[in-house]
């Protein structure tokens, strides 16, 4: 464990992890990609002027978050342009993204409550 954060912060940056995982289960059918990234936005929005650490994780997790959402949109086009033939492609596709990303937030929330910062291997580094 990591004596340069507090357990406070640890704490905070696995949630910020995490709640893209309870983001995609509350709004999936009704708001698609946009509820994996809005636990981690509002983390990171509440804590990143008074926890440095809680700052960046809640930076990374949002990164990965719009990215799973981009790849998740990308493959709802390829299916509606392809009239629902491009579902034996995207479909498996889909799974392996969701299994992946479950696997990867898992770890970073485990690591970011070892005072750890994780940086997921496939993210856009849009916030910076």
């Amino acid at each position: 464990m990591s004596a340069a954060h507090s357990e406070e912060e640890r704490r905070w940056a696995m949630f910020a992890h995490l709640s893209m995982l309870l983001g995609g289960l509350l709004s999936t059918g009704w708001a698609g990609g946009i509820g994996y990234f809005l636990g981690p936005l509002v983390i990171w929005m509440l804590k990143r002027e008074t926890m440095p650490f809680v700052a960046d994780q809640g930076k990374e997790a949002l990164n990965f978050a719009i990215t799973v959402s981009l790849a998740c949109a990308a493959l709802w086009l390829l299916t509606v342009m392809s009239l629902g033939i491009g579902l034996v492609l995207t479909l498996p596709v889909l799974g392996l993204i969701s299994i992946a990303s479950l696997v990867l937030v898992i770890i970073a929330a485990v690591k970011a409550n070892e005072g750890v910062a994780y940086r997921y291997p496939v993210a856009l580094r849009l916030l910076k």
